[in-house]
């Protein structure tokens, strides 16, 4: 617990009084968000102002998450480790992506193939990791199965084989990190959007890590009558502990970031958040209560994918005024905090729905 909350401390403190020095920077390296000639007219005044704040807080995250384990006296793990290295991992690519439009001075960065095969090529290393490493336990940081709010039947191996399984497994964990790095990426269109959602997404994983941390089957605490609702997970705490981290940096990064923003995530932030997303959902074994829990996200880009269906299909007629979702509102004329305020309530709707499933999986368990 100690960990828990000092992770989530330092990673606000850090943020919260950081991001000014480091949006300084920024503008003295004149590295400023360019604004394409298509957005809506309001954001051609955020033109020039500091991007690729992402690298504030996954800084402030790994420092949190660090500081949160000395303080606490725990040691770091495998699956904190493997969460934050997805994270700073795409937070690369996104690096990559806002550097090459200020230097350009225009929205193309890096081209979408080579978006897509950084982060294939970075959730194959992170798939391949988290079946081969062993906690104390002998326990894999992920399994082979597809899971819901914990293991389903389905395990990729049984059904395949080991070479052909594991393989499967990855080439799932591949979609999966793909889809949510594309989804937070989509969603980060208006000052405070995806930083506000983010808070809601990963801090589910705060409740959850810490819920499967007191019913761990590797517990000495778990009580005989709770055995048959227990989890695997690995080292449970340290995701709620790297969550904690996470959130809590994003809290201090969201006081910057809403509107008027001083500071932009860009795509170094989105990748980054969406890669942290991922991995804690395949990490605590809930893959597709990830659905519920980035409703939000998943609404976002299933507009952004009917709209562009319907646009090629009927040669260039649209169902909404634009996409993302957000940007539609604003040609409608809504102020920009008002859609940002009804998207975080929006989301914590879902977050909330997806924590209520979990729990209520574990109360409709019997013998």
């Amino acid at each position: 617990m100690i960990a828990l909350l000092t992770a989530g401390g330092v990673g606000m403190v850090f943020t919260l009084l950081l991001t000014p020095l480091f949006a300084r920077t920024f503008r003295r390296l004149k590295l400023g968000q360019f604004i394409r000639a298509d957005t809506p007219t309001a954001h051609v005044m955020k033109r020039g102002t500091p991007s690729m704040g992402g690298i504030v807080f996954i800084t402030a995250s790994i420092v949190g998450y660090l500081v949160g384990h000395l303080v606490g006296g725990d040691s770091v793990s495998g699956v904190g480790l493997l969460t934050l290295a997805m994270m700073a991992g795409l937070g690369f690519i996104g690096f990559i992506d806002d550097f090459l439009k200020v230097k350009r001075q225009n929205s193309i960065g890096l081209a979408g193939g080579y978006k897509i095969l950084g982060t294939v090529i970075i959730a194959i290393i992170f798939g391949i990791i988290a079946l081969t490493y062993r906690d104390a336990n002998k326990r894999a940081p992920a399994s082979t199965a597809i899971s819901f709010v914990r293991d389903l039947n389905f395990d990729f191996v049984t059904v395949f084989g080991v070479t052909a399984g594991i393989t499967i497994f990855v080439v799932w964990i591949v979609l999966i990190t793909t889809a949510t790095t594309n989804a937070v990426n989509l969603a980060d269109g208006l000052d405070g959007l995806a930083a506000g959602a983010s808070i809601f997404a990963i801090g589910s994983y705060v409740i959850i890590g810490f819920w499967q941390s007191n019913q761990s089957c590797f517990s000495t605490k778990i009580q005989d009558a709770n055995l048959f609702k227990c989890y695997t997970v690995s080292r449970p705490l340290d995701i709620a502990v790297v969550a904690a981290a996470i959130v809590g940096s994003l809290i201090g990064f969201l006081w910057w970031n809403t509107s008027p923003a001083q500071v932009h995530m860009g795509d170094t932030g989105s990748f980054g958040l969406g890669g942290a997303l991922a991995a804690l959902a395949i990490l605590s074994r809930t893959e597709l209560l990830l659905i519920l829990i980035g409703g939000l996200f998943l609404i976002i880009t299933g507009q952004v994918i009917v709209q562009r269906i319907y646009f090629k299909a009927t040669r260039g007629k649209r169902i909404w005024r634009a996409s993302p979702l957000h940007h539609h509102f604003e040609m409608k004329g809504w102020a920009e905090v008002t859609i940002v305020v009804r998207f975080w309530i929006i989301s914590g709707l879902f977050v909330a729905a997806g924590v209520g499933t979990f729990y209520l999986e574990w109360l409709s368990r019997v013998r």
